[in-house]
């Protein structure tokens, strides 16, 4: 790869979503350039973003593959962190980022997540370290364009990052339902029999063979809802 240091452009996807943009931002700062690409927020999004100094642009959702890739396109530079808005990028990553940008391996690198539920960082359940790839140059990687779950598709092999960044994913149970089943609507999975038998097999893997039982209340919280999540997944459009 090149040894000159390269620029990074930090690429963030929003909708109404002033209540954690700011921090989202700021966690983003050491980036040599911020972009927002907004679904036509009608809260204080757009306002706090450009307060900020990130460049705004507007896109009609297209659904989580294609809004990354077309947030991606927006940047200025090669190399891209994606970042949704209730992420952060922890102080430990952000040195990280720059001190293998210095003389990047790889085309791009796979950066572990601590998932926080309910007020409590996850480190069981299979939720820790949730690898995905975020960091990459985007002349060798793009989105695979679906509705959900989408994932970065590389040309060759992608290193691995050690400090996490953060996902403040679910305040409250109702919080989790309501996203998740929006997701199970996209999910276009429907099969009856999985229906029945995926669900138990959920919540065993979670809480006992993944550790859930080590998180207390919050790790049987988590593996039940995420066995109903699974059986919405598929009776939905089954029946």
């Amino acid at each position: 790869m090149n040894s000159k240091k390269q620029k990074v452009s930090v690429v963030i996807i929003s909708k109404n979503s002033e209540q954690v943009i700011t921090d989202c931002l700021d966690s983003a700062r050491f980036a040599d350039e911020i972009v927002v690409l907004d679904s036509c927020s009608d809260d204080r999004t757009v306002q706090i973003c450009k307060e900020r100094g990130a460049q705004v642009f507007q896109q009609e959702w297209l659904g989580f593959g294609k809004q990354k890739n077309k947030s991606v396109a927006l940047a200025a530079n090669d190399w891209v962190f994606v970042l949704d808005s209730d992420e952060r990028i922890t102080p430990a990553l952000a040195d990280e980022i720059k001190m293998v940008l210095q003389k990047p391996d790889f085309p791009g690198y796979y950066v572990p997540r601590i998932n926080r539920w309910f007020g409590r960082e996850i480190r069981h359940c299979g939720l820790y370290p949730d690898y995905s790839i975020r960091l990459f140059n985007r002349t060798t990687g793009v989105f695979n364009e679906v509705a959900v779950h989408e994932s970065v598709k590389l040309q060759g092999k992608a290193g691995t990052l050690r400090h996490p960044m953060l996902h403040l994913a679910y305040d409250t149970v109702h919080e989790f339902i309501a996203k998740q089943n929006n997701y199970s609507s996209l999910s276009n999975s429907s099969n009856v029999i999985k229906a029945l038998l995926n669900p138990p097999w959920a919540f065993f893997r979670i809480y006992f063979l993944q550790c859930g039982f080590l998180e207390g209340w919050h790790g049987y919280i988590i593996a039940r809802l995420y066995a109903q999540y699974t059986f919405w997944k598929y009776i939905k459009g089954g029946i």
